[in-house]
């Protein structure tokens, strides 16, 4: 039987030792800074840490598994082609449906800081520039308007929220030495509240992603997963070293 307990206490005021008594840690409406901490500590002691938000259309999953996650991928079977007959597509091998053999394989994941502290004036980093999701962009927003405000975007504020959003993008692209071209002004009117939606979508490949990395079956998630309601596209992108 499963048991589920309820604790009350702030989580900023938990000690280290509280965190190493899981084999898994999952992150949601904390601090950058927070995160950072907890997963770090973490990251030192192998234990697998989730981190995962909501902001309006936009939502996004973090995962860090580890330098060394070792898991098993069934694959279906392929069949040598038996006999002369043929040509050389009779001789090529076959995939046998009703078969599968288990592939043993092993990943490295980054930690969280690491993994937003990508330095983009690098040439690595500028060649990729173009194929990275915005979204990554916008999630370095969203976490410093949850620092500096202490709260998320809010519907009750709306006009004051989405200028402030505005300028935290061109400070935080300034810092980071990226173009604002790169997040268009009007993501700033999408960020307000948890859409149901995009929560089911998001909440959904976490715990998919959690009972993965837990059982070490499947390939996992590395490292982010981003998904945009408003498109209704997700899409799987690492970020590291």
């Amino acid at each position: 039987m499963v048991k589920v307990h309820a604790d009350s206490d702030r989580i900023e005021e938990k000690s280290d030792d509280f965190f190493l008594e899981f084999e898994a840690v999952c992150l949601t409406g904390c601090s950058k800074d927070l995160m950072v901490r907890i997963d770090r500590l973490c990251s030192q002691h192998n234990i697998k840490v989730f981190c995962g938000d909501v902001y309006g259309y936009y939502g996004y999953m973090f995962c860090n598994l580890g330098q060394e996650h070792k898991y098993i991928e069934e694959k279906p079977k392929l069949v040598k082609p038996t006999g002369n007959s043929g040509g050389p597509e009779a001789k090529k091998a076959k995939v046998d449906i009703n078969e599968t053999i288990v592939v043993k394989k092993t990943t490295s994941f980054c930690t969280l800081k690491e993994a937003l502290g990508v330095d983009w004036t690098s040439e690595k980093a500028k060649a990729r520039l173009k194929k990275t999701p915005a979204d990554y962009f916008m999630l370095h927003v969203l976490l410093k308007f949850r620092t500096d405000k202490g709260r998320d975007p809010d519907p009750q504020t709306f006009a004051e929220d989405s200028k402030l959003l505005i300028q935290i993008r061109d400070d935080v692209f300034e810092a980071l030495e990226v173009s604002t071209d790169l997040l268009r002004e009007d993501f700033a009117s999408y960020c307000f509240s948890e859409m149901s939606p995009v929560c089911a979508v998001v909440g959904g490949v976490l715990g998919q992603e959690v009972v993965k990395a837990l059982s070490q079956r499947d390939p996992p998630h590395r490292n982010f997963f981003f998904f945009d309601g408003r498109t209704g596209n997700g899409v799987v992108d690492y970020f590291g070293p």
